[in-house]
């Protein structure tokens, strides 16, 4: 049975954060700009952030006005800015009140979670958006990949051991 452009439903993320960051790769990203274009993207590269324990996980530091979609089952949009200039993309996983998300690191053609959001014209009105029902940014299924790597994640030297050492990366080779 053909997967492409069958969006992904809440059951598809409301799983184990790692288990969905391995999943989305090869999965297609879709974005309905404003100009009425709409573009899809293959993700190739995916960060878990799993819960209030991992350290490295935004959740980490508890439900704040920034994290609480963080908090909610998994399926909606967390993205927050950093350096005053990139909006970073995340996908809400998991149960209610487990706090965790997946990172978007990399798109066919665009690597980088900056450089990507970007690319997806993102910005604060994404934050919380329903993956299952929005009209401008929705993933759909894709047939599973198999050929990946995992690596530690990247630049979280703040979070200690052992958090920088998870090998929660995930890269499509």
């Amino acid at each position: 049975m053909p997967t492409q452009n069958i969006r992904l439903k809440f059951d598809f993320y409301r799983r184990d954060t790692v288990i969905v960051a391995q999943e989305l790769l090869g999965k297609t990203l879709v974005r309905h700009f404003q100009n009425g274009t709409v573009r899809r993207y293959r993700i190739t590269e995916t960060e878990a952030y799993c819960g209030v324990a991992d350290l490295a996980c935004h959740a980490s530091k508890g439900k704040t006005k920034r994290t609480k979609i963080m908090f909610h089952a998994g399926g909606y949009i967390y993205v927050y800015l950093i350096y005053g200039m990139y909006w970073l993309l995340n996908i809400v996983s998991g149960d209610e009140g487990e706090g965790s998300a997946v990172l978007i690191r990399g798109l066919d053609g665009f690597n980088g979670p900056g450089i990507l959001g970007r690319e997806l014209q993102l910005d604060a009105s994404f934050y919380s958006e329903n993956l299952e029902t929005s009209n401008r940014i929705w993933l759909e299924d894709a047939p599973p990949v198999n050929q990946y790597q995992s690596t530690p994640r990247i630049g979280i030297n703040y979070a200690g051991e052992p958090w920088i050492s998870m090998p929660w990366r995930f890269v499509l080779k």
